[in-house]
């Protein structure tokens, strides 16, 4: 006869010697990582979440958790909150590829994207099709290639590689290795999709706006790095800070850097007030103060007493920026105006019957 759970329980608590909570009337069923929360320290299920992110917060000698397992657990609590579109890789960043494309360039742009998965869309990006992996494109090239030299007989031949064999002026869509894309909406949790990523074992999900159209890009990687933080492979260049202060007092900052990051390195001052409403990024801050897309060495306006120049910038976006105080403005002061010499006083003009009358001493 089967154990019942209750029993299984109460016999593991009995064997280390732990109290045991029986649940209680009306109780609703709760997992084994909250059970065992329960029997070590007494928490009812309902405080579960509250308790724990309670001792999370204190210090990690007093909790029994290590930094990195107390970092992991506040990320997986925060999880619940997060949606893709605080994670996904923008429209303007994704890496894709036309289903007419050859395998020749094809092999190129792995090779300068650094991507195992890419897109594959018919006309535009907004009309995917599936997506490529570089393992389906090494397999179909390598049974291509593959060629028997002559062997005895009753032995199997040795396999060898003939990459002349391979037609590299084929296009993707005939090779039939396009696999399926999953989609998902901006405001599904990170968490269901995660889910769903491995339900699927389609680990590419293509964030679809409320027109259809493609508005970002979420791989299982930036699933899981919520959780454990960055991960970075042997081909991940080391990442350069968003913005970084010169010796002259200016800042040199990227057009995606996040407004926080740029006011925790330029200072408090640089408050874009309900702007942050309505934009993320400084390039996004640029555009909407400027009415356009700013060109290459534009001025444009920032907070208080600060000015942003533009260094490098896109018909589509801002690239690199320079933000520097104004010279003649100090925040808390008023505009000080240069100091101006005084002219010299005007010689007088004599009347006009002055100048007709001759002189009587001439």
């Amino acid at each position: 006869m089967a154990q019942s759970p209750i029993r299984s329980d109460q016999n593991t608590a009995e064997h280390h010697g732990l109290p045991m909570v029986l649940p209680e009337a009306g109780e609703p069923h709760e997992g084994w990582f909250a059970r065992v929360l329960r029997i070590l320290f007494g928490w009812k299920a309902a405080a579960t979440r509250a308790d724990l992110e309670h001792v999370l917060t204190g210090e990690q000698a007093e909790s029994g958790f290590s930094p990195a397992e107390a970092a992991m657990l506040k990320n997986i609590l925060g999880l619940r909150e997060c949606r893709i579109e605080s994670i996904m890789v923008p429209r303007a960043d994704i890496v894709a590829v036309q289903q007419d494309i050859t395998l020749g360039e094809l092999v190129k742009v792995f090779a300068s994207a650094a991507h195992s998965r890419l897109v594959v869309y018919n006309d535009t990006l907004d009309d995917p099709t599936g997506m490529v992996h570089i393992r389906d494109l090494l397999a179909f090239m390598a049974a291509r290639a593959t060629v028997h030299e002559g062997a005895a007989q009753g032995e199997l031949p040795p396999p060898g590689l003939d990459l002349a064999n391979v037609d590299l002026s084929m296009p993707l869509a005939a090779t039939r290795i396009v696999r399926e894309l999953l989609y998902a909406p901006p405001s599904m949790p990170a968490l269901d999709l995660l889910a769903k990523m491995q339900a699927t074992r389609i680990h590419l999900a293509l964030v679809i706006d409320e027109y259809g159209g493609s508005d970002g890009l979420v791989s299982i990687e930036d699933l899981v790095e919520l959780i454990v933080g960055d991960i970075a492979d042997e081909h991940d260049v080391a990442a350069t800070a968003a913005v970084t202060r010169q010796s002259d007092g200016s800042f040199l900052a990227t057009g995606r850097a996040s407004l926080d990051d740029v006011r925790a390195v330029v200072g408090d001052e640089f408050d874009v007030g309900e702007a942050a409403q309505e934009v993320d990024t400084l390039g996004g801050y640029l555009v909407m103060r400027a009415g356009h897309v700013p060109v290459r060495g534009e001025l444009v306006p920032g907070p208080a007493a600060f000015e942003a120049e533009v260094l490098d910038a896109d018909p589509r976006r801002v690239k690199r920026v320079k933000i520097y105080r104004r010279k003649d403005r100090r925040p808390g002061a008023p505009r000080e105006l240069p100091a101006l010499v005084k002219p010299a006083a005007p010689r007088p003009v004599p009347p006009r019957e002055e100048i007709a009358r001759p002189n009587p001493n001439t």
